[in-house]
């Protein structure tokens, strides 16, 4: 059977990107933890072996199994025994699997028996796992609700909670509520505090919870009575053992019919507060769901290689009018399109990976030891970048999903309508990836600000712009100079207008512009360090330069009067 690690090539080439050297010396405090761990590389090479090593594991792992397993599972789907989640049989022994493999607290600190690796490659095992099978990847990739609780809880919570992640147990976190959705400042489950017992209690409803019966679930409650914004929102943490919520159903979903999406009753629940009162929503939520979306970004990939690999294949067998229907010019440039986006929005996944992976490295290291101004100035760089890049590529990433996923039902024609072939899966897995977690639309609200302060041009000019290119690129290079100008013309013509609104109108246009180019020059980037994405680059950026085109003629030509935006 086919390994998904080792049969990617792409994804073994973002492993090696040049700045990985940095992130895995910090990671590895400069390779010093070999003195108190024997499993800790010695140098950079030792550590890159073992992140190939891990990655062919869970390649392997999900080509024989996982992958096997898809079909059936979206056919059974978990259910309700006695008000706790049954898994589906096949996404049980998935699990079984991976857990007898050791693959869980992956990213977590090795004192918590975790592997402790980087953010990157981490993301790159969820986008494998995500090829295989969509639904699996919510469960497994909530592992990175154990990174929060690592950033945020106490000593004491990290060693009760952290082995047992890297041991295997699942996570969940419980924002939504039926009144509650993308807007989680409504919240009103509530937490209230026995001083007797010294004890927090949880009571009420959350909906629409992915793998709402995990073993270990961080919670967003209202902790300040009277309160109705943000600032009477707290974190916890609930332990299933603790037996004090039920599952009340498991959610009929299109797609993802694996992953248990639940409605949960809490009543007086046990549970521990995170961190500060107050801070739930301001601080560990947005730190929480940054992660998440990061995981949206590497599910999205996956899906979308899936759904490329199958249209490709199809195009190859199929024969209409006595030659493959891969040989008809409608049907190549499909998928040419399809293979440069999927480019792109790996590009931009990995490059965000990487701002994260430096900024939290720094970020731990500050609890260590006090950072040195260069570290100081580097890690709030990194975090502006890593805040910025991430509702960007989660937009990209899960919009060009769907539209590889439509595409490549589109190629298989009337079969591909039908349930005999798994592009049908794979479209309605992708349909969720640009709702959940924060829409495209919410997406470009958190993106706007890197246009509107002209971070995504500074970093365009003084870094992508700069970077030396081969001679044979410059005219690509070129078009996206002109991009760039685009990008700031148009975000100054509507600044102009002194209008929120008018900015708000626009926001998706100059996001999207912004987009074009940084991921044009990402693939650019890549062409140079290896040919074989230049047809990509090449196709990106010309498909890019007519995208923009477009918008910074409708934004010039727009007539603001025509919807009233300046009407008293």
């Amino acid at each position: 059977m086919a390994n998904f690690y080792t049969d990617n090539e792409d994804i073994k080439f973002h492993l090696a990107h040049p700045l990985m050297k940095k992130i895995v010396e910090l990671k590895e405090r400069n390779y010093t933890q070999k003195e108190q761990f024997e499993e800790a590389p010695k140098d950079y090479e030792d550590a890159f072996d073992n992140y190939d090593k891990v990655l062919e594991i869970v390649g392997e792992i999900c080509g024989d199994v996982v992958a096997e397993n898809a079909e059936s599972v979206d056919e059974e789907g978990p259910k309700v025994v006695d008000g706790h989640v049954e898994y589906a049989r096949g996404t049980q022994q998935n699990l079984d699997v991976i857990n007898q493999a050791g693959l869980n607290g992956i990213s977590l600190p090795r004192e918590y028996n975790g592997l402790n690796f980087p953010i990157t490659p981490f993301i790159m095992a969820a986008e494998i796992v995500a090829r295989a099978d969509a639904g699996l990847q919510n469960i497994w990739g909530l592992q990175d609700c154990a990174e929060t609780i690592n950033e945020f809880a106490n000593e004491e919570q990290k060693a009760k909670y952290l082995p047992r992640v890297s041991a295997g147990e699942t996570c969940a976190m419980d924002l939504t509520e039926p009144d509650a959705g993308s807007d989680l400042q409504a919240v009103q489950l509530k937490a209230t505090f026995n001083e007797k017992e010294n004890q927090w209690y949880l009571n009420g409803v959350k909906r629409f919870i992915t793998n709402g019966d995990g073993h270990i679930s961080l919670v967003l409650a209202r902790s300040e009575e009277g309160t109705q914004d943000a600032r009477g929102l707290s974190m916890f943490i609930y332990d299933r053992n603790s037996n004090a919520v039920t599952v009340r159903r498991i959610e009929n979903k299109l797609g993802i019919k694996g992953s248990p999406t639940c409605e949960l009753v809490f009543k007086n629940a046990p549970a521990e507060l995170v961190g500060e009162r107050k801070m739930g929503l301001i601080k560990y939520v947005m730190s929480l769901m940054n992660a998440a979306r990061l995981g949206i970004g590497a599910q999205s990939t996956g899906i979308a290689e899936a759904a490329y690999r199958e249209g490709l294949k199809y195009a190859q067998e199929r024969k209409q009018f006595g030659k493959p229907i891969i040989e008809f010019p409608a049907v190549y440039e499909m998928l040419s399109n399809m293979e440069a986006k999927l480019h792109g929005m790996r590009s931009v996944l990995y490059e965000t990976a990487r701002f994260v992976d430096i900024y939290k490295t720094y970020y731990h290291l500050s609890h260590e030891r006090a950072l040195e101004k260069e570290e100081r100035n580097e890690m709030k760089e990194y975090q502006r970048l890593a805040d910025i890049f991430t509702p960007l590529q989660k937009l990209f990433a899960s919009e060009y999903a769907n539209e590889i996923a439509y595409d490549s039902l589109q190629i298989h024609g009337g079969s591909g309508y039908m349930k005999d072939y798994p592009i049908q899966r794979y479209v309605r897995d992708a349909r969720i990836t640009n709702i959940y977690e924060g829409t495209s639309q919410l997406q470009v609200v958190a993106a706007i600000r890197g246009v509107t302060t002209g971070q995504y041009a500074k970093y365009i000019r003084e870094v992508y712009e700069q970077a030396h290119i081969a001679p044979e690129y410059e005219p690509l290079r070129y078009t996206l100079k002109e991009m760039t100008g685009e990008l700031e013309a148009c975000t100054q013509l509507v600044a102009e207008a002194e209008c929120p609104e008018y900015v708000d109108f626009h926001a998706r246009r100059l996001v999207e512009i912004a987009g074009y180019t940084i991921i044009g020059y990402l693939l650019l980037a890549d062409a140079q360090r290896e040919a074989r994405f230049a047809k990509s680059a090449g196709i990106f950026i010309q498909y890019g330069q007519a995208k923009v085109a477009s918008y910074a003629a409708y934004i010039r030509n727009f007539n603001p009067d025509q919807l009233g935006f300046f009407q008293k």
